[in-house]
């Protein structure tokens, strides 16, 4: 199975954890609390903490919490091809498949890669 390994620890999981965060910072205006990564066989996972922005905060008290997450999901459709390329450089192996989904109590956003 030469070509498909997989780097399952240490400085690769942190260099994924960093990209996800300065991906955050850059579209977002501001990087998440904290941000962990796995990875499993063919799937990478990081767990994103303290996401949401004032605004989307605000808008989450007023009872539009969809509202944050319908536009958080069209975010991640447009950002796809940039998320999917930091990871498939951090980890060597194309992605096949890239899922986001947010969470807003407890403020959390999981993204995962499913590796090719």
């Amino acid at each position: 199975m030469a070509g498909k390994e997989t780097p399952k620890g240490g400085q690769a999981l942190v260099e994924l954890s960093n990209a996800m965060v300065a991906l955050h910072r850059e579209y977002f205006g501001r990087g998440p609390g904290a941000a962990k990564s796995f990875v499993s066989d063919d799937m990478v996972v990081c767990v994103l903490s303290d996401i949401y922005t004032a605004v989307e905060r605000t808008l989450i008290g007023a009872g539009q919490a969809e509202h944050v997450r319908r536009t958080r999901g069209l975010h991640q459709k447009a950002l796809e091809d940039e998320y999917k390329a930091s990871v498939e450089k951090i980890m060597g192996r194309p992605v096949e498949a890239f899922l986001s989904v947010v969470h807003v109590d407890p403020d959390v956003s999981v993204e995962i890669f499913m590796l090719g």
